[in-house]
């Protein structure tokens, strides 16, 4: 279980402004600070890594300063021309102090932000967390597609195709991206892509019939996953053929 860890004092961030701190793990983290409510997120860019208190904030949404990628500082929700959201953390308040904890991955995951809390919880409960070392391959092609996986932390990367045919992907995953999507899906039995860790990983593995339970019991949640697997399906591949 995730800790608190200090950022530093209220008095610190200016009144609808934003201020960025390295914490003692040596994340970069930005606070903001808006209608009296205080936001915490991972301090560098989802996109390139630029420093986003180097960026534009005017109160309610921050911009990156690099591509003009927008957020909406109370949800981290992209707005405009950014595609992803960005990394969030709990933040607590003690006296005049500020904390903030690292948020679940899944629920910091594009694929089910969107759906009831309750239905958060319930995914939640079924992951289970595992630790890989660099070079593990957590599947090949032709393995079943039984699972899939929510990125906690390190890096993955992939191979896609069928048989002798393979292409590196060039997929570059964050904390709380989703992969192994497969697992969700009808009439897709085998992978057809090779996932492999290059760095130490730690990630939220999820039984997909497990998942499929859960969600055909909300199907508003449900409908909501599926449409935004389509988009994220979509979005990689479209950007794995124009490489």
């Amino acid at each position: 279980m995730s800790k608190n860890m200090h950022v530093c004092k209220l008095s610190d961030i200016p009144v609808h402004g934003i201020m960025d701190f390295v914490i003692g793990s040596g994340e970069r983290v930005l606070v903001a600070n808006f209608r009296d409510k205080y936001y915490a997120y991972n301090g560098n860019c989802p996109h390139q890594g630029t420093c986003l208190a180097e960026g534009f904030f005017d109160g309610a949404v921050l911009t990156c300063s690099k591509h003009l990628w927008q957020w909406d500082i109370t949800t981290g929700k992209p707005i405009g021309l950014a595609e992803s959201p960005l990394e969030g953390y709990k933040v607590e308040i003690e006296g005049d102090e500020i904390y903030v904890r690292q948020a679940n991955a899944l629920k910091m995951a594009e694929l089910f932000s969107d759906i009831s809390t309750s239905t958060q919880d319930r995914l939640v409960q079924l992951t289970r967390r595992e630790e890989y070392e660099s070079g593990s391959v957590l599947y090949d092609l032709g393995d079943t597609t039984d699972d899939l996986y929510i990125l906690e932390s390190g890096r993955v990367e992939f191979e896609l195709g069928r048989d002798d045919r393979t292409s590196a992907a060039g997929f570059i995953l964050r904390k709380g991206e989703v992969f192994g999507w497969a697992a969700l899906l009808e009439q897709q039995p085998v992978r057809i892509a090779k996932a492999v860790c290059v760095e130490k990983s730690a990630l939220l593995r999820l039984n997909g019939e497990e998942a499929v339970k859960v969600l055909a019991s909300d199907p508003a949640s449900g409908y909501l996953v599926m449409r935004q697997l389509a988009t994220l399906i979509t979005r990689h591949f479209t950007s794995s053929s124009e490489k």
